[in-house]
């Protein structure tokens, strides 16, 4: 199933400076990992050493944050439209 994923300023080194690309994957973990398949290195920008995601990044599937859901088994239907924030901090 095909997806598009909005990737964010400071990852778009590993996108050749793409701001969107697409990645195949029934499952956000699936999807992250046709993603590093294709962008060498960017699932680990998103993901920890445990394979958990990273603190101050935020994934959407569509308008859903993905920590309200199933995280990394959070399904990815076709067309859907995947978005990688980072958290911002500020006060």
């Amino acid at each position: 199933m095909a997806v598009s994923v909005r990737i964010p300023t400071i990852l778009r080194t590993y996108t050749g400076g793409e701001s969107e690309v697409s990645a195949e994957g029934d499952t956000l973990a699936a999807v992250l990992d046709d993603l590093d398949a294709s962008y060498s290195g960017i699932k680990g920008r998103i993901l920890d050493e445990a394979g958990k995601l990273r603190r101050f990044v935020n994934v959407y599937v569509g308008n859903d944050d993905v920590r309200f859901l199933d995280e990394l088994d959070t399904p990815t239907p076709d067309g859907v439209q995947i978005s990688v924030i980072p958290a911002v901090a500020g006060g």
